[in-house]
This record gives C-alpha cells, sequence and structure tokens, in this order.
C-alpha cells in the first residue's frame, strides 16, 4: 500500500477513533474527537496532493479516498443531530446528496464516463469540516463552563445561537443543494442514453 493510500486508511481508523471518543461524552472525549476530526480532515487534502505530486493516483486510492470522506461527514452529522446540533433534515440531505454523487458517479464509470470533483463540491466539503470543528469546540467548551475571558468568547462564537456556528451550517446546507445539483446537471446526458 503506498503513502497516499495509507493516509486514506488512517482516516477511516480516525473516523472509528472520532465515532468511540465523541459517544464518551465529557470534556476528554470530545477533545479526542476534536483532534482526531481535525487530523481526519488534514489528511482529506493531503492523500490527495501526495499522489498526485508522486504520481501514486490508484483505483484503491480512487474508491477509498471518497469512501473515506463520506463515512467521516456522515459520522460526524448523525452525532451532532444526536446532540440536537443538526437538524436531522439537513443530516438527510447531506447524506444524500453524497449517496446520488457516488450514483452518479458510478452510472457515469459504468458508461466509461468520468464526473470530475468540482469547486462547489470543495466548498462543500470546507464549509461541513469547519461546521465540524465548530460543533465539536462549542461541546468542549459548554461541557468545561469556562466563565470569563477568551474560552468564554470562544464558547460564545462556536455557540449553535450564533453567526459563526449559522454560516457554516446554512452554508453547507446551501453549497451541499448547490454542489448536488450541479452533479445532476452535469450528468444529465447520462440518462438519456
Amino acid at each position: 500500500m503506498n503513502l497516499p493510500n495509507s493516509i486514506t486508511f488512517a482516516r477511516l481508523v480516525l473516523t472509528a477513533i472520532f465515532v468511540v471518543s465523541a459517544s464518551w461524552g465529557g470534556t476528554l472525549g470530545l477533545m479526542v474527537a476534536l483532534v482526531s476530526f481535525v487530523i481526519a480532515t488534514i489528511s482529506d487534502w493531503l492523500d490527495g496532493y501526495l499522489a498526485r505530486k508522486m504520481n501514486l493516483v490508484t483505483s484503491l486510492g480512487k474508491l477509498l479516498d471518497p469512501l473515506a470522506d463520506k463515512i467521516l461527514v456522515a459520522s460526524a452529522f448523525v452525532f451532532f443531530t444526536s446532540k440536537d446540533l443538526c437538524p436531522a433534515w439537513i443530516t438527510c440531505v447531506i447524506i444524500g446528496r453524497e449517496f446520488l454523487v457516488t450514483g452518479l458517479r458510478q452510472i457515469a464509470a459504468d458508461k466509461g464516463k468520468i464526473i470530475a470533483a468540482d469547486n462547489l463540491g470543495k466548498w462543500k466539503t470546507t464549509f461541513q469540516l469547519a461546521l465540524g470543528i465548530t460543533c465539536l469546540l462549542w461541546l468542549i467548551l459548554a461541557s468545561s463552563s469556562p466563565h470569563d475571558g477568551f474560552l468564554l468568547f470562544l464558547k460564545n462564537l462556536t455557540s449553535p445561537s450564533d453567526w459563526l456556528f449559522l454560516g457554516f451550517l446554512y452554508g453547507a446546507l446551501a453549497l451541499t443543494l448547490l454542489s448536488g445539483l450541479n452533479y445532476l446537471r452535469k450528468s444529465w446526458h447520462l440518462f438519456l442514453d
């Protein structure tokens, strides 16, 4: 297994660590969840960069990378929904879009076509992951109850009722819908054959 694929596989392991530690709850469990989520997020960029830079793009990597991304995002949003940080319908839209794009890519592959990732999809992922980090920070700070100073400021900034949180939430939703519609637009011709 080459380095980029090993990093992708590590993201799957980090997702499992995220799920287990987030389920523990408490400040320590949430801190481990945050660290594993941030490292997994960085690995999402790193594996693709290294695969292209080192000319190590493989069929396994093409399968594992989007799968690892979807598992991380789905796990995070299901967890955030369980903590009442993300409405269930938004989680359904986000996960549904992932299934839609996977299906469209499979149909395209069956017909010898490729539907490449686009900038909307990359921005969607950025907003989803930023929301994930914001949710985890708020959960950590809410569980530790800071009363003053920078930690209180950060707790208020990441609060589910504050503009930053809501901006990431509805930005992620809008970009999820737009990128899903863009994939449909780019692949519509596949249904006419």
